[in-house]
């Protein structure tokens, strides 16, 4: 049985909108990693998430990664820069030793997922033992007394992690924090700082900085004109806009393709209501849409014709492609040979570090 149903609607969409427009190696540079058995219920709390993401799917193994790929993109070979997703009150050992094991088994690369209380030294000692490249972390695991609306990037990137991430050249992927996403001042201004004063850093900004509405960006791409290094992903973003503005500010060679797996498996399609996006699902699909406002469940024709997450980005992409004039070479940059260049340049970054020193 196969992992997920591909009916006539995805077939077809694969065929005519992204089969020739996809290059025959893909990087998938943000997909999270995680089995069931290693995690535990909590007690139900303000996890500072929203709830839809979790609908998708309870696991996403190394197997069902591989799998994903071979029904989403046959004839493509795509390979996952791969992390897990943790909360608190989870074994965090256990979970990126997971990530360890299937990056080893299947070659592919790998980021550690941290938590801000972690020494440098630790961090070192973790990314080294488990061949990890860099760090992903969570705005949910900055400290537990500070109000959601309050958290800023170093609350759960400590400048302390941040030096040694430099120090090392690693990738740090960062989901940005606060109700106003991308177009937060204190989001511009850390994202700037971090880009200023860690320059061997490899600086992700993951989802375009949540930019999934016009209302999200505000002056961002004004002030990110000024940016050198630090790199995007577009993973779980629909936003066509969003797409035009960021390959128009920093150009083709710092943009990524991401996909967010496993929320990318989703049946469903983004619209934009109140300055708030809203995905639209099969009614009963994911189960009662009333638990998350940013889910309406729809039935019928309207339903049948809703196709995956990961397709629905991709077109977005494709249509701001097409919008800037984009040649196949740029397209390859962006879903591939970015990726695979800065993976490289981690991998052959020489430290002097601590814990290398010291072994």
């Amino acid at each position: 049985m196969s992992l997920f149903e591909i009916k006539k609607v995805d077939r077809d969409f694969y065929e005519q909108e992204l089969k020739n427009f996809l290059p025959a190696k893909i990087i998938d540079i943000h997909t999270h990693v995680y089995a069931k058995k290693n995690k535990v219920v909590l007690p139900a709390y303000n996890k500072r998430k929203v709830v839809w993401p979790s609908l998708v799917a309870d696991e996403n193994t190394g197997e069902q990664i591989q799998e994903m790929y071979q029904l989403m993109f046959p004839g493509k070979e795509v390979t996952p820069l791969i992390f897990s997703s943790i909360e608190r009150g989870q074994d965090f050992k256990l979970n990126n030793d997971y990530v360890a094991e299937i990056s080893r088994k299947y070659n592919y690369p790998a980021l550690y997922y941290s938590r801000p209380e972690e020494s440098g030294e630790e961090l070192e000692m973790r990314c080294y033992e488990g061949g990890f490249l860099g760090l992903k972390s969570y705005l949910s695991l900055s400290p537990e007394y500070l109000p959601e609306k309050q958290i800023r990037i170093f609350d759960y990137f400590p400048k302390y992690q941040l030096e040694t991430a430099n120090r090392n050249g690693w990738i740090v992927m960062l989901h940005i924090p606060r109700d106003g996403r991308l177009g937060d001042k204190v989001n511009l201004m850390q994202m700037l700082g971090i880009e200023d004063n860690y320059p061997n850093l490899k600086l992700i900004i993951a989802h375009i900085g949540r930019a999934y509405t016009i209302n999200d960006i505000g002056d961002a791409f004004e002030v990110l004109a000024s940016t050198k290094n630090m790199m995007f992903d577009f993973s779980a973003n629909t936003n066509q806009h969003a797409m035009y503005k960021l390959l128009e500010t920093v150009g083709t060679k710092r943009v990524m393709f991401g996909s967010d797996a496993p929320i990318c498996r989703m049946r469903m399609k983004r619209i934009t209501e109140n300055n708030t996006y809203i995905n639209i699902v099969p009614k009963g699909l994911y189960g009662d849409e009333s638990q998350d406002p940013h889910l309406r469940g729809v039935k019928g024709a309207e339903a049948e014709a809703l196709t995956f997450f990961m397709y629905e980005q991709l077109r977005s992409f494709k249509k701001a492609s097409e919008e800037l004039g984009l040649n196949k070479e740029d397209i390859e940059a962006i879903t591939y040979s970015n990726a695979r260049k800065l993976i490289e340049s981690v991998k052959s970054f020489k430290p002097e570090t601590f814990y290398r020193q010291n072994r």
